[in-house]
């Protein structure tokens, strides 16, 4: 039972992030939308780093154009050499074997022209005969329930599987607890914590294709969809451990220790890297009903997203922070889609406590997270970013958790992974601009 609720500290609202632009951006990989000029923290503690501009994928600069101008016709290799060190040879498929970003390996890079007006060069960099040849989005149609974790990977646009031993792509999927442990063995309630979301309310959009992931200590639905369960109140009845680094503590909140994980869902997938990837981006927005009443107490619901191998600078694994370089949890600073009851805010005064609320409550209608007496929260959309080296296998987990009971419920939506091709990506999370 929740008795007492500690409020000691807490960091108010979040300092959204000021839009910047990087000088210049001359190739981005195939898709649409993306987070594209804006600044992010380091989750290392607030330094920031700015992802480049252009449509498609994050903005790539660092004079990339295509597979990087180099002409096949002036290459001096033979049929059977690796001139370009990529692994692959002219009777392997290597199509330009003197641009080790130009192979079987490759994804597609959309050229664009630069921000000095600088004519795009255009490459077929996975050498299958076609130009910018982008695959269209695999998530239409899937259903809310679908239980396969491969199509969980599809709905955050993973969408290329790898065919071969060294091919690029998701090689496996599973449906997983927030310490990356199988499910509970004969609890039905586990599958309805993840879903293959159309929307999430009237006003939260999938950032690509058909269907984005939810995944929810409660029910991954929205309140119009089969299966939903008030967010205000679903115990799911199972535990877990703690994801590893875990708890952290909230710097704003001393003395307060985190429960135990209650109703963990996630999923973890594993990734080859395509031979031209420099680093990868995904959007994410984490929704909790533990704000406004539960702030700095030891129901602190976490969203983790843990990335193996570790990145250089990074202790744990976990590359989604708040702007504090804080991990996404109850009392994060992100958490800006909220307002008030009766005051006539925002700001917002919650648990003694002002929140600034700058994005309106919009984002909430439908979404279960708010209801006839009282407005919960959520980030509103983010991105997070991490370096990766060509052809690397990752392991990507994304969970979320109650902490200390299972009565109140946290969200996260997770949608439009998208790989970079700049050398010198850093680990950060930032704001997704709204579209203009």
């Amino acid at each position: 039972m929740r008795t007492t609720l500690t409020l000691l500290g807490f960091i108010s609202g979040a300092a959204l992030l000021m839009a910047c632009s990087a000088g210049s951006s001359s190739a981005v990989f195939g898709g649409t939308g993306g987070a594209n000029g804006t600044a992010a923290t380091t989750g290392g503690g607030g330094k920031s780093s700015s992802a480049g501009t252009g449509g498609g994928d994050i903005g790539l600069g660092g004079g990339l154009s295509g597979g990087g101008g180099s002409d096949p016709a002036n290459c001096n290799s033979a049929p059977g050499d690796d001139n370009d060190k990529d692994g692959f040879t002219g009777l392997t498929g290597d199509c330009n074997d003197c641009d080790p970003n130009v192979n079987p390996n490759a994804i597609e890079v959309i050229a664009v022209a630069d921000m000095d007006g600088g004519v795009p060069v255009a490459v077929d960099e996975n050498c299958d005969g076609k130009i910018d040849n982008v695959e269209p989005p695999c998530d239409i149609g899937l259903d809310v329930a679908d239980g396969d974790p491969m199509n969980g990977a599809k709905a955050v646009d993973l969408c290329h599987a790898a065919t071969t031993p060294m091919g690029w792509g998701v090689t496996s999927a599973k449906w997983v607890m927030a310490d990356g442990s199988p499910p509970p063995a004969g609890n039905p309630n586990f599958d309805l914590g993840h879903g293959m979301l159309s929307g999430f309310g009237p006003n939260v959009k999938v950032q690509h294709g058909g269907r984005m992931l939810g995944l929810s200590s409660g029910t991954a639905r929205q309140p119009t969809d089969p299966g939903y369960m008030s967010v205000g109140g679903f115990n799911k009845g199972y535990t877990g451990n703690q994801p590893q680094g875990f708890p952290k503590e909230s710097p704003a909140c001393p003395s307060v220790t985190t429960g135990q994980p209650h109703d963990p869902t996630g999923l973890e997938v594993v990734v080859r890297a395509p031979s031209n990837a420099h680093g990868f981006s995904f959007n994410f927005n984490f929704f909790t009903y533990e704000w406004p009443v539960y702030i700095c107490s030891q129901f602190n619901d976490f969203f983790v997203a843990i990335l193996s191998p570790i990145p250089m600078g990074q202790s744990d694994g976990n590359i989604s922070f708040d702007s504090q370089g804080n991990p996404v949890s109850v009392n994060n600073a992100f958490l800006e889609v909220c307002g008030c009851a009766g005051s006539g805010g925002p700001p917002c005064n919650a648990g003694g406590k002002q929140f600034p609320c700058a994005l309106g409550d919009s984002g909430l209608v439908g979404t279960g997270f708010q209801d006839q007496f009282q407005d919960h929260a959520s980030t509103g959309w983010l991105f997070t970013k991490a370096p990766v080296t060509p052809n690397e296998v990752i392991t990507m987990r994304w969970a979320v958790y109650d902490s200390g009971d299972g009565a109140l419920d946290s969200t996260t939506l997770v949608d439009n992974w998208q790989w970079i091709a700049e050398p010198g990506t850093q680990v950060g999370t930032g704001v997704v601009p709204t579209p203009k």
